[in-house]
């Protein structure tokens, strides 16, 4: 009974003692009442009643959305920090361990013979040497007779080094933090890939929308060159205006065929991406989207919460905090435990009698004098270590604030440009029309028409570009913003724990 009450209390000292090092309070990051892109622009479509969950639902593509959700399944960048985080979250357990004893137990035989009479020479387990025990004449157990004996023997023994002054409960509060850095870096490698993965989709896309200009164009200039190769043949064209439509309609096919090299690269790259080879996937061609959504960034502080490279970066503040209470601990003197018990003896049959019963209790404490200002210097490190992480933290936080404020801007701009750009298309689309009616009635040379037919394309791919760079900046945009992530889908402390079981 003594010694259930002593464990108890050993068990309450362990538990409730005191916890050294500094708490951990997130350090204040730097932030702005608004974004400055957002003054006096207004988006054109804003989706504030988006899904934030799979945010490239706002394109409303079925090819993407098939693409995207590949990501979390066959990336192997995604799989590789998805191992992390569990690696990370083993250490947990790891770390937990050492707040309960360790227990283990020896069985062993022992053959010896005694010196024939000139004493005894024998061999003997150092379980026994340990305990004291030693054998008589009687029983068979030895002595100076001369005879072989046998030995048997079955002990349990435990150790227990007491986390009084919280050195373990620092480990596994930094530990618990590690696990979730990994999540926070886990589900920004997600977030990247699949921004990655929107961009080369829009660039695939532009590529095609580009083939499809081209073929158009190609068309035109093919049903302009008939026009001057029956003006030729009536006599009221020359034979170089015939000349060069045909090298126009040629220059044309040759673009057409180059658009192929760059379309067939964003295909890969996705393919990449998705965990497929390039051989396994194909993406028929398809119109570039025109309509360029837009979500709402909200208020700059609640970017803290929303990203989970920010969040990564907070955590990994409270894990470098709490290895700075693991070296003040070291301060300290080292508590520690100990007992043995079991039996040993001789014949095997009569082993477990209160005769062969042998059993040790003990208690240490340990403590360093002089380390030659070791354990100064650790502590210093890991405060510094601290300070290091805070201002990756801040740091981390201003690099979110720019890529939103150049998002913004990116797409404020792009919007006002495609507007203009739009405009431009439609005239040159007039001017090539009226100089064609013009050459057609011979008030106009053939080369005022093909000087019309090139701005009218140059302005056409100029476009395509401006709609191609609004998509992308979009998604920048959604990245910049998290893409629909939050702080709560960090695991929660007692989760990560929980997923350690004490006893499997």
């Amino acid at each position: 009974m003594r010694r259930v009450s002593a464990a108890a209390v050993a068990l309450a000292v362990s538990v409730g003692g005191c916890t050294v090092g500094p708490d951990y309070q997130r350090p204040d990051a730097p932030t702005s009442a608004s974004f400055k892109e957002l003054s006096g622009w207004k988006p054109a479509q804003p989706q504030d009643a988006t899904d934030k969950g799979d945010w490239w639902a706002v394109y409303h593509d079925p090819e993407l959305d098939r693409l995207e959700r590949m990501v979390a399944v066959s990336n192997q960048t995604v799989k590789e920090f998805e191992a992390q985080y569990r690696n990370a979250v083993a250490l947990v357990g790891e770390a937990r361990a050492g707040l309960f004893p360790t227990v283990g137990v020896t069985g062993g035989v022992t053959r010896s013979s005694g010196g024939g009479g000139h004493g005894s020479s024998s061999s003997s387990s150092s379980s026994l040497a340990s305990s004291g025990f030693t054998t008589g004449s009687g029983g068979g157990t030895g002595g100076g007779s001369g005879g072989p004996t046998t030995l048997y023997s079955i002990e349990g023994d435990a150790a227990w080094d007491l986390d009084v002054w919280g050195r373990v409960r620092r480990q596994i509060e930094s530990n618990v933090a590690g696990a979730q850095v990994s999540a926070g870096d886990l589900a920004n490698a997600e977030l990247s890939a699949q921004a990655t993965l929107a961009t080369d989709y829009f660039d695939l896309r532009s590529e095609d929308a580009l083939e499809q200009l081209l073929r158009d164009t190609a068309d035109a200039f093919r049903r302009a060159l008939q026009i001057v190769t029956n003006q030729y043949h009536a006599g009221t064209a020359a034979s170089t205006d015939m000349v060069t439509a045909r090298a126009q309609l040629q220059g044309a096919e040759a673009q057409l065929v180059g658009v192929g090299v760059q379309r067939q690269q964003f295909e890969h790259a996705i393919a990449m991406l998705t965990g497929h080879a390039p051989a396994d996937l194909t993406i028929a061609p398809a119109p570039l989207a025109s309509a360029v959504p837009v979500l709402p960034p909200g208020l700059p502080s609640e970017l803290l919460e929303r990203r989970p490279d920010i969040a990564a970066a907070e955590r990994q503040m409270q894990e470098e905090n709490a290895l700075i209470g693991v070296q003040v601990a070291a301060f300290y003197p080292d508590i520690s435990l100990s007992a043995l018990g079991g039996f040993i003896g001789s014949p095997l049959s009569q082993l477990f009698t209160v005769a062969n019963r042998v059993w040790s209790l003990g208690a240490s404490a340990s403590e360093t004098l002089f380390s030659g200002g070791a354990r100064t210097a650790a502590v210093a490190a890991a405060r510094a270590t601290y300070d290091q992480f805070v201002a990756v933290y801040r740091q981390t936080v201003l690099t979110a604030f720019q890529q939103v404020e150049d998002a913004l801007s990116s797409l404020r701009i792009l919007e006002q440009q495609a507007a203009a750009q739009a405009i431009a298309v439609d005239s040159a689309r007039q001017a090539v029309q009226a100089t064609l009616n013009g050459y057609l009635a011979g008030t106009v040379a053939y080369t005022s028409v093909i000087t019309e037919q090139t701005t009218l394309l140059t302005d056409q791919q100029a476009a395509l570009a401006i709609q191609q760079s609004r998509l992308v900046a979009s998604v920048a945009l959604i990245e910049a913003l998290g893409g629909g992530w939050s702080t709560t889908a960090l695991p929660a402390p007692e989760l990560v724990r929980e997923a350690n079981p004490v006893f499997p």
